[in-house]
């Protein structure tokens, strides 16, 4: 999936989390009870926002960060190390 992908409004935060493991922090970092949450499979990003009274955009750029600057398997880090392992 492209990165753009956590704007997608139908894409369900249990979806999103599998996808993108890092986006969990960004949950926890707002005290955000979705993680582990039974209604996951069918929130959106929306859906989460709007009961947490938080500004959509900017809680998507988080996203949108987040998964930027996870870790990718197969990818060398700066030592040249291989971070798959």
């Amino acid at each position: 999936m492209p990165l753009t992908s956590p704007l997608n409004t139908d894409l369900t935060l249990n979806e999103l989390m599998e996808t993108w493991p890092a986006t969990i922090q960004v949950f926890l970092r707002h005290k955000m009870l979705c993680v582990g949450c039974l209604v996951t499979p069918f929130h959106t990003v929306e859906d989460a926002c709007a009961e947490y009274h938080l500004d959509q955009h900017a809680f998507v750029a988080e996203l949108r960060e987040a998964v930027i600057s996870a870790p990718h398997p197969g990818t060398s880090t700066q030592d040249g190390g291989d971070r798959s392992r």
